[in-house]
């Protein structure tokens, strides 16, 4: 297939559409700090575009003991309440720059597009943000049974939008979300870091970067 000749487009959210990776990482801190340990910096890199247990089991590598299932469980609860206080605060300004543009490009030129988040609160941050309507399809963490670097989230995506996933480009910012894409036999877009993302067919520094035409008939 040409490269201007895909027909739909799939999004990360976080680091993407949105800086929400960033509550996150806030969030656990959080809980480290309530069970009596830090986590340093590298934890934010660790812990994005993956599912919220294997995040939290990250978390703990730093803690001083092992914790039960049943611990682990209300542990990712809290965690979850203070991600969604978090991103109640989000509003249409924290949209990533360019992705609000591109999202209107795409929906101009009849472009499918979806969502394909590891996030269970999808939903929640794109009416925050006041992009549900650039959106045809939300494929999320509620609705999959194995996280990224599985490629089953953007297979999940493209089947919601009636593509083929070889006519679909998937853009991520972490190195497990350009693995899923390419692993369902996408092309992917890394937008961010050239030496993370290098598994990438293309990779931009932001998506004020990447130009539509180049994948898309506009």
């Amino acid at each position: 297939m040409s490269m201007r000749n895909y027909t739909a487009a799939i999004f990360d959210l976080d680091g993407v559409i949105a800086d929400t990776a960033r509550f996150h990482y806030l969030s656990w801190k959080s809980i480290a700090a309530d069970e009596g340990f830090d986590i340093p910096k590298v934890v934010d890199d660790r812990v994005k575009g993956v599912d919220r247990m294997t995040s939290l089991n990250i978390v703990l590598e730093y803690a001083a003991r092992a914790y039960s299932t049943a611990e682990k469980e209300a542990l990712a609860a809290r965690k979850n309440e203070r991600y969604i206080e978090l991103i109640t605060s989000l509003t249409s300004d924290d949209v990533l720059p360019g992705a609000r543009e591109l999202l209107e490009q795409l929906q101009q030129a009849g472009i499918g597009r979806a969502l394909a988040s590891a996030s269970r609160n999808a939903v929640a941050v794109l009416e925050a943000l006041q992009l549900m309507d650039l959106f045809d399809y939300i494929a999320d963490a509620n609705y999959i049974t194995y996280p990224k670097p599985h490629p089953e989230i953007f297979l999940t995506a493209a089947q919601g939008l009636k593509v083929a996933p070889v006519n679909c480009v998937g853009f991520e910012d972490a190195e497990a979300g350009v693995t899923s894409i390419k692993s369902a036999g996408m092309f992917a877009v890394g937008v961010g870091s050239a030496t993370l993302l290098r598994e990438a067919d293309l990779i931009v520094p932001d998506l004020v970067q990447f130009d539509p035409a180049s994948c898309f008939r506009l």
